[in-house]
């Protein structure tokens, strides 16, 4: 077994040379029981925006603090410790720039041991330790708590959570062992795996209480009082502290390992099998089940190791900071200050995609939406559904019953151009044809005012060419979204050569508020996203002509990371799309983009994928297969994928030159929010500098240095 207090950690003192130490003060809190309770207050000395972490001097403060404490506990001075953070925050956890920053496996070993032996200290200071947790914790700050013998929470505490698998690592100061072992291994499996894939879902209070992450729930308005007050109680025996969702016998048993393999299933199917700390965590989460504290703390401090170490974690730091600071800055954004004021929409159509624009204007600006469309039958039908969507909202306690009502009143339909008239933003989503869509802006344009804007939805038509009938084509951008509309973060705007800066400036500020992240690029097939997968499905459907059976090419592209194959991307944007695509590009690059006659054929069959009743993949249907079987030059694996990987390095390369988007960095963005690109992965590009192809394709690397794992 480790024993941690015989370590020396005076290594770790290189990485705390700039660190925001979080100080750990302590008060002594005299109780009504007459007993006194010693309050260790974490502080950084800074306010609410920046958030007290744990680097090395910070933690080494704190096991001081706690060393001290453990001494007057032993001669009676005291007969309880807690721990509670500054204003709104406990903790956020390791710093994650210095974690980063790690130079050896070694080192990354010494950080989670460190961890380990701090936290852990609140076992054995002699008395009960309590941890308030009164605001913001995430990470090693929710791992503070759980190494505590209790816990309460301030009911305001903005969020709770275990992010780091989202972040390519795994909570690695006791929380794979404690976790699962305090709230049972389902409900650790949401907090550790589900809510981190999905977008970094976090806790609230509420949750946290009744997950039994914490023992006791109060106000903010008496939290702390009430919480000594708690300690106070169990002291002298007056509260009784009982966990109902701790593990049993018969859980361990009989839900264990199921849990743990439904998860792991569910993690392939969803990301594959490149990730590396969703399957680390998974594995710790098992050992869990009969391991020791002391034997699941070792194994953590190796997983930890391994994962710090490898590129999945600087990659992984590299796509947090793109989507936490660079999409927050966009690139090539004009001045906030030039932005139109959008009071009224329209949106021209009322199908589908056009009712779930209408919904998220509706929600988002709180502003009138009108919509249009070709008869008052499909008018009324799109109508009706954005009502029955905000019912469910409603029904959901998403919206209060009052705003349910206001937004259904803000949202009319008409077959009236005219009704037009006032609005400043004007959005389309008809059917993806050029001259269908420039007559219903042509149309538009004689109702409403010359500053209105005028979006297009379009994927893969010329913007300008949309706006080619308009009297005042500076208004046009374009507003590319992903499906589905309320989930997918991503919006690229689209500016053509005569989209004015006021325009660009409107549709920044409001794709802000539509609370999307948005990339600008400019008016080429495919923008940013649907150019790469253009590539991909091309490449894919290369292999297949040439008779590489579809499962081989799946296979073969996995090492990419992307959530899904290239048949199952096919069957969800629909074949006949998908051949769209391929054909556009082909008539845009025909000597790089690849045009297949049978993909048209599987679009005319209509079936790729056999499934069952409730939707499930069987496997490939039969008739797909035979169309497709006339190839006589199969390819392996690994030459599809270095193709694959040399093709879109040249792509992204070219589009660079052309000035299709800023810089290699927003190539990244795009792809990880608007087609999942894992965050392990760090975005297209880092992955293809690390595999050779950008030096193969243009004999550079898009980033110098490369972002890569600890020595190498």
């Amino acid at each position: 077994m480790t024993d941690y207090s015989t370590i020396d950690f005076s290594e770790l003192a290189s990485l705390s040379d700039d660190e925001v130490v979080t100080h750990s003060y302590v008060r002594d809190i005299p109780l009504s029981s007459g007993r006194t309770l010693a309050l260790v207050t974490l502080d950084n000395g800074r306010d609410h925006t920046r958030p007290s972490t744990f680097g090395p001097a910070s933690l080494l403060e704190l096991s001081a603090t706690y060393d001290a404490l453990a001494d007057r506990a032993a001669k009676g001075e005291i007969h309880a410790v807690a721990t509670t953070g500054k204003p709104f925050i406990l903790a956020a956890g390791a710093d994650l720039s210095k974690i980063a920053e790690i130079p050896t496996r070694d080192i990354a070993k010494k950080m989670a041991q460190l961890g380990h032996h701090v936290l852990g200290k609140q076992a054995t200071l002699g008395v009960p330790s309590f941890v308030f947790i009164n605001g913001l914790a995430l990470g090693g700050g929710v791992e503070l708590p759980l190494n505590a013998d209790y816990r309460t929470v301030d009911s305001s505490a903005a969020a709770l959570a275990l992010p780091e698998v989202f972040l390519g690592l795994i909570p690695g100061w006791g929380g794979t062992y404690l976790l699962p072992n305090l709230i049972g291994i389902e409900n650790a499996l949401k907090v550790i795996i589900e809510n981190p894939l999905k977008q970094n879902r976090t806790l609230k209070a509420q949750d946290a209480f009744d997950l039994g992450i914490a023992d006791r729930i109060f106000s903010p308005v008496n939290f702390l009082e009430d919480s000594i007050r708690f300690a106070d109680g169990v002291l002298s025996g007056t509260e009784k502290v009982v966990r109902k969702n701790a593990p049993g016998k018969l859980e361990r048993i009989a839900k264990w390992d199921i849990a743990i393999k439904i998860a792991r299933d569910t993690v392939a199917s969803r990301l594959g099998t490149i990730p590396k700390s969703p399957y680390a965590a998974l594995d710790l989460l098992k050992a869990a089940k009969n391991g020791t504290k002391e034997e699941c703390f070792a194994l953590e401090d190796d997983a930890l190791a391994d994962l710090i170490a490898g590129d999945q974690l600087q990659a992984s730091i590299y796509a947090f900071n793109l989507v936490q600071k660079r999409a927050k800055r966009p690139a090539g954004a004009p001045d906030k200050a030039l932005a139109k004021k959008v009071t009224k929409v329209g949106v021209l159509g009322a199908g589908y995609m056009a009712s779930q624009f209408a919904l998220l204007f509706l929600r988002r600006l709180q502003v009138p939406v009108v919509i249009t469309d070709l008869d008052q039958a499909r008018v009324d039908k799109g109508v009706g559904y954005i009502h029955d969507e905000i019912q469910k909202l409603a029904d959901k306690g998403r919206i209060g019953s009052d705003e349910a009502n206001r937004l259904r009143a803000l949202v009319t339909g008409t077959t009236d151009k005219a009704d037009f008239a006032d609005c400043d933003w004007v959005i389309e989503a008809v059917f993806e044809e050029l001259g269908i869509k420039q007559d219903v802006f042509a149309e538009v344009e004689q109702y409403i005012s010359p500053e209105a804007v005028l979006a297009t939805n379009t994927s893969s038509l010329s913007v300008e060419q949309i706006g080619a009938k308009l009297k005042n084509p500076e208004r046009l951008v374009g507003f590319h979204f992903f499906t589905p509309v309320a989930v997918m973060p991503l919006i690229e705007v689209v500016r053509t050569p005569h989209t004015d800066d006021a325009t660009l400036s409107t549709a920044m500020v409001t794709a802000a508020k539509l609370r999307k992240n948005a990339v600008i690029t400019a008016d080429t097939p495919g923008f940013v996203v649907n150019r790469v997968l253009a590539k991909l499905l091309g490449e894919a459907m290369y292999a297949v002509d040439r008779g590489t059976p579809f499962s081989v090419v799946d296979e073969a592209m996995a090492p990419l990371g992307l959530p899904m194959a290239p048949s199952a991307l096919l069957d969800l944007v629909g074949l006949k799309v998908g051949a769209h695509v391929l054909d556009t590009h082909h008539a845009a690059f025909p000597d790089r983009f690849y045009r297949s006659e049978n993909l048209h054929e599987l679009a005319e069959y209509g079936t790729l994928l056999e499934k069952d009743s409730k939707g499930k993949v069987k496997g490939f249907d039969k008739g797909a297969l035979k169309i497709v079987a006339g190839g006589t030059e199969p390819m392996q694996a690994e030459e599809i994928l270095v193709r694959l990987q040399d093709g879109l390095a040249d792509e992204v390369h070219r589009m660079l030159e052309d000035d299709v988007v800023a810089a290699a960095e927003d190539i990244d963005l795009c792809m990880i929010l608007g087609a999942g690109f894992p965050f392990q992965m760090g975005g297209l590009t880092p992955y293809l500098d690390r595999v050779g192809a950008s030096e193969r394709a243009f004999g550079s690397t898009f980033h110098d240095p490369r972002i890569v794992g600890v020595g190498q």
